[in-house]
């Protein structure tokens, strides 16, 4: 189909190309006209193949069964795999531990000078997260806002770091 297709393109940059190249006469309306003609030729004459290109494909789909007399035509839809048994599965991620989920009640966003920062509060961290001892040391910061200074995780850098925040 598309052997088709790349054969009249290049037939049609031949054709066209040959009209291009003869010389151009002062005032000479017809040959214009012509090259306009052709060019409009040209490109109904690809848009007719894409379109039979198309057509073609929705035609397979339907699958003629039985004798060629009858006229049955059905609509057969395409067959999924069957599941690989689980001992052949791969798991593409590993589950995520409870140790990597921070508590969504300690997340918290402050307006800066420089902006807004969102990070994780450290005393809350402390009391509501188990495992708070084991985050990163280079995401903590310590930020000034207009009530002061305050200290905690950055939500980025944590989520670099493979944390995430629990749902629920």
């Amino acid at each position: 189909m598309y052997q088709k297709f790349i054969a009249t393109i290049a037939v049609l940059s031949i054709a066209i190309t040959g009209l291009s190249a003869t010389s151009a006469a002062a005032g000479d309306r017809n040959r214009d006209l012509a090259r306009i003609a052709v060019g409009v030729l040209g490109v109904a004459i690809v848009g007719k193949i894409i379109h039979d290109n198309n057509k073609d494909r929705r035609e397979q789909n339907h699958v003629t069964q039985g004798h060629g007399n009858r006229g049955h035509v059905v609509t057969r839809e395409r067959v999924q795999p069957r599941p690989l048994p689980q001992k052949y599965r791969t798991q593409k991620h590993r589950p995520r531990q409870d140790s990597k989920l921070l508590p969504q009640n300690c997340f918290r966003s402050y307006d800066t000078r420089r902006g807004q920062v969102v990070m994780f509060g450290s005393r809350c961290l402390q009391q509501n997260f188990r495992h708070a001892n084991r985050l990163p040391q280079h995401c903590a910061q310590t930020i000034r806002t207009s009530q002061g200074k305050r200290s905690g995780y950055d939500a980025r850098c944590l989520r670099g770091a493979g944390y995430s925040l629990a749902r629920g």
